[in-house]
């Protein structure tokens, strides 16, 4: 596996951190959490990684992460700005000891400037960024997709692509760095294209009154017979002239102008309701009308091409992706519960009585399998 060999300190935090941590772990590196409790029930992506606790705020516990950050390649921590100064544990602290660590830092607001310090998630930090402005329906409120775009999108994915490209870099210069993952730069980074697009044909309206956006009926989705949903993306003429006839539209209906938009929708809306998501799929199987079904979460699984190409797994009864991208020889693999842990602990060979102490003082907690 790509990662194979890099050992990682994750410092347990809300759900941004955990999937940066799991994208590591998912591609071969091992992670251990330092969380306040052993059994977190709200953390959902502690696969494949070990867990122990640690009394930070006791000088044996900081002790304690020095020497295990030491043997480590990476430290992911999200706490506000200065917490871990605070705790004696900084980038500067560690980095002397081990100048090839990158210590990865996921925030909301960044390691500097005014907001720095503030509280906010997601729909806070989207609003920030000037996306949230763009998403939501014509005359509607703006409207945060649940809390994709800055936890997870601008925030984990974008903090596991600085640790990898810091990876990347030390590989030359044998020194580690400061990945300093701001959330709010992370979402306006994903979203460079709609920053980068707005002189094209395809925006000048109002929010909800473009072609991407909700203005237009033939990129939309519609309800079926039965209560579900299909998705409609018919952009390019060749693609809206299929549609039409699958669905047996009127001959001057247009595509483009103003004035066919609400006729089209109200067209698209009842013709959907005349048939259930089953029989709609079948009747666009076999044409590239941009067609597609809203498949359930519970249910994706089961699609003939998510199968052929074992896109999803169920893991502990939970439907759960693949690893993504897919590489070709070193692909990513999600761990199972029965495979068995690194023990970061084992390698600190601490003295019997010096382990005894910490775990009899509270400032390490193991779980019991990990024990020595």
């Amino acid at each position: 596996m790509p990662l194979k060999g890099i050992k990682v300190l994750e410092f347990v935090g809300l759900a941004p951190g955990p999937l940066c941590g799991k994208i590591l772990t998912d591609f071969g590196a091992t992670v251990t959490r330092i969380d306040k409790i052993l059994d977190n029930p709200l953390d959902v992506l502690q696969q494949g990684k070990s867990t122990i606790s640690v009394d930070l705020k006791n000088p044996k516990g900081q002790q304690l992460v020095l020497r295990l950050a030491n043997k480590c390649d990476v430290l992911i921590e999200p706490f506000r700005p200065g917490v871990m100064e605070k705790l004696n544990l900084g980038p500067n602290e560690l980095r002397k000891q081990n100048p090839r660590l990158i210590y990865a830092r996921l925030t909301g607001f960044g390691q500097h400037g005014r907001l720095a310090p503030r509280a906010g998630h997601d729909i806070n930090y989207v609003a920030i960024s000037g996306v949230l402005s763009m998403l939501g329906r014509r005359q509607e409120k703006v409207t945060a997709p649940i809390n994709l775009l800055a936890d997870f999108a601008g925030g984990s994915v974008m903090c596991a692509l600085g640790i990898c490209l810091a990876l990347l870099e030390r590989h030359n210069s044998g020194r580690g760095q400061v990945v300093d993952a701001s959330m709010v730069e992370g979402a306006a980074y994903v979203a460079s294209w709609l920053f980068m697009s707005r002189n094209l044909n395809i925006w000048g309206q109002e929010r909800g009154d473009n072609i991407l956006d909700g203005g237009s009926y033939f990129y939309d989705t519609y309800e079926t017979k039965d209560g579900l949903y299909i998705s409609v993306g018919a952009l390019e003429p060749q693609f809206f002239e299929l549609l039409k006839q699958r669905l047996e539209l009127p001959e001057d209906l247009c595509q483009f102008g103003e004035e066919h938009q609400d006729r089209g929708k109200r067209l698209l809306t009842e013709v959907f309701l005349s048939k259930t998501q089953s029989e709609w799929s079948k009747i666009f199987e076999d044409v590239d009308a941009c067609v597609y079904p809203v498949l359930d979460y519970r249910e994706v699984h089961k699609h003939d091409h998510n199968k052929e190409r074992e896109s999803f797994e169920l893991l502990e009864g939970v439907t759960a992706p693949r690893p993504a991208p897919l590489l070709s020889r070193t692909p990513g693999k999600l761990p199972k519960k029965s495979d068995k842990q690194h023990n970061l602990i084992e390698e600190l060979e601490l003295k019997p009585q010096e382990l005894k102490d910490l775990l009899d003082s509270g400032v390490l907690t193991l779980p019991e399998k990990a024990k020595l």
